[in-house]
């Protein structure tokens, strides 16, 4: 890490733009939504014991994660925008590299929890309470937080010990992919990132596909019009974020540079944004707007009278 010890460039999207008081702004207005929005989301659950089931459990952590994913990207971000001071220090940049790799990994395993209930629910619901006691969820959600934070501390402590070529970041945050992109490749740093993207990223991917997969046909196969309806909208939220989720890291990870330079620097910072920040900030919604139970605690909590026959 020879003349890159103490200071970053990170590349924004100032670069290619003349007016980086408007994207500061534009930041700010998303980061400020998907902190009520989560935090909202938590305090609900947290208040209502209707939500004090194992699904509003995994997310109310959803929840907990997308509010430190934004925190450990967006308030960095609109500072260096406004204060067109783009260097990051090396602790810094470490710090957040950590925060950023244990909430993935975190967010990953949690998808992966939630798509299990979901499968648990509808394939084998006589099991539900038993597969997904307590004491069964607390070790789900152990598992979940200590596999990102040992991840995330062996990669960040690997990648502050590689030998860069640069100390341009390509990417408006410090991030394990940017710095493959900086160093010199070594074997070992490249193998456990590779081993890292296939047990935390491709595996529980794979396992939601399979899960609702198999959801899917035993929902099909349900004779009532009316219990075919009440299954698909216990899943379709979750669907969709996992759609959005996976897609943007699919794409962002996956996809190849493009032909020219700088719109393929566009297009990974589009993908980044979409990933790291928008995703985080619309989780919450979707499940608010989509799950009528979230939305019965939501009018409690501010007052409105509910009907809980609805």
């Amino acid at each position: 890490m020879e003349n890159f010890t103490y200071n970053f460039f990170i590349l924004t999207f100032s670069t290619y733009s003349k007016n980086p008081s408007t994207s500061s702004t534009f930041f700010v207005l998303l980061y400020l939504i998907g902190v009520i929005a989560n935090s909202t989301t938590i305090t609900v659950i947290c208040r209502d014991p209707h939500l004090h089931t194992p699904m509003y459990l995994f997310l109310c952590n959803l929840s907990f994660v997308d509010l430190c994913y934004m925190t450990s990207t967006v308030p960095k971000l609109v500072h260096m925008l406004l204060s067109d001071n783009y260097t990051i220090s090396f602790s810094q940049c470490f710090t957040q590299m950590y925060f950023f790799g244990q909430m993935a990994t975190t967010e990953d395993l949690l998808l992966f929890n939630m798509a299990y209930d979901r499968y648990v629910a509808i394939c084998n619901p006589l099991n539900y309470h038993n597969v997904l006691s307590k004491k069964n969820c607390i070790m789900f959600l152990v598992v979940a937080w200590l596999a990102g934070c040992i991840t995330s501390i062996t990669s960040m402590l690997m990648a502050s010990n590689i030998p860069l070529f640069s100390n341009r970041v390509p990417q408006f945050l410090c991030d394990f992919k940017a710095f493959t992109k900086m160093s010199c490749p070594v074997a070992g740093f490249l193998l456990f990132t590779s081993i890292g993207i296939v047990i935390f990223g491709f595996g529980p991917f794979l396992f939601c596909i399979i899960s609702y997969t198999r959801v899917i046909v035993v929902i099909l196969h349900i004779k009532s019009s009316d219990g075919r309806k009440k299954a698909f909208s216990t899943c379709s939220s979750h669907i969709i974020i996992l759609t959005m989720y996976y897609g943007t890291w699919l794409a962002m990870y996956l996809t190849p540079p493009l032909r020219d330079p700088n719109l393929s620097q566009v297009f990974n910072l589009a993908l980044s944004i979409l990933f790291a920040i928008i995703t985080p900030m619309v989780n919450p919604l979707i499940y608010s707007v989509r799950n009528k139970d979230v939305k019965r605690a939501i009018l409690k909590l501010f007052g409105y009278k509910v009907n809980e026959e609805d």
